[in-house]
């Protein structure tokens, strides 16, 4: 690792100054988790760290029944894992924090980290996406918030300009008879990178759905909304022949590629298979009364 200039401001506008006076050759440090072990390997060079630790209300997890959850965006994964309040009312999100990594790595590791990495087999990701989950940025003139489907560009790639930080993300508030669920393929349940991540959010109304939004992640580019299936829900009574027709509506929507850890056609299969598997668990959790054999 080369030697570089370390700063710790204590506000945004300090630390988004810093980014503009020192661009590309300025990276932002969270837990490190992520960063550190690449620039160690010198896959990535930066001649200035700036640290957030020390910005004031940057974590934390904060929730109100009209507002909904609010999580600062340096929240450690272990501390989203623990939650109750998002294990009760955002399941799909604890289920997505309690596989990243070891117990050691949910310790240091945070949940803006995680999105702003910007890989596409972040186990959040998907979660957030079928929350509907908003991101909010802020820089030295302000800010803006965006939805989190917009946020990511490409592998490595994210919508924040020059000088932006991302300071936390919101999810809407949960109507009742509203059930979730994430579930993560990989060869290890820890450890290892999702081959396919599937989130899955559904809201009953008098046995339809009335609300659907389902979350993929490792199979495109950026994580993705499997939209085509929600519109094939959206409205539904669900039987077991309009799962399957949305399990393919979403593989179909995938676009994945082949890698050492599996080939485009089996992450395509699996996209069907826990696609229909999250909509069950997730409808199972609405307490609607609908369970699936």
């Amino acid at each position: 690792m080369k030697n570089f200039a370390y700063f710790e401001p204590k506000t945004i506008e300090e630390a988004s100054r810093l980014l503009i006076e020192h661009g590309d050759k300025a990276k932002l440090l969270a837990g490190g988790t992520d960063l550190l072990p690449v620039l160690k390997e010198g896959e990535v060079t930066a001649q200035y760290l700036i640290s957030l630790e020390k910005i004031a209300n940057l974590s934390g997890i904060r929730y109100d029944d009209e507002g909904g959850l609010s999580i600062g965006a340096l929240t450690k994964i272990r501390d989203i894992e623990k939650s109750d309040i998002i294990r009760e009312k955002y399941v799909a999100l604890s289920e997505a924090a309690e596989v990243i990594g070891s117990v050691q790595i949910r310790n240091l590791s945070t949940i803006g980290g995680n999105i702003c990495h910007a890989s596409p087999a972040a186990d959040t990701a998907p979660a957030l996406l079928a929350y509907g989950a908003l991101v909010k940025i802020e820089d030295n003139n302000g800010g803006r918030t965006i939805p989190v489907e917009a946020f990511h560009l490409g592998p490595g790639k994210t919508a924040l300009e020059t000088g932006e930080i991302v300071t936390s993300f919101i999810l809407p508030p949960q109507k009742s008879h509203c059930g979730a669920n994430y579930i993560k393929l990989a060869i290890r349940r820890l450890m290892d990178l999702a081959f396919v991540g599937v989130a899955a959010a559904v809201t009953m109304d008098k046995g339809v759905i009335s609300e659907v939004k389902i979350g993929l992640g490792a199979v495109a580019p950026t994580p993705i909304r499997a939209t085509n299936a929600e519109a094939i829900l959206r409205g539904k009574a669900l039987d077991n022949d309009t799962l399957a027709k949305a399990g393919d509506a979403a593989s179909q929507q995938a676009c994945p590629i082949s890698d050492l850890r599996a080939s485009a056609d089996y992450r395509r299969r699996m996209v069907k298979v826990l696609t229909m598997r999250a909509l069950q668990k997730a409808i199972e959790r609405t307490n609607s009364g609908l369970f699936f054999k």
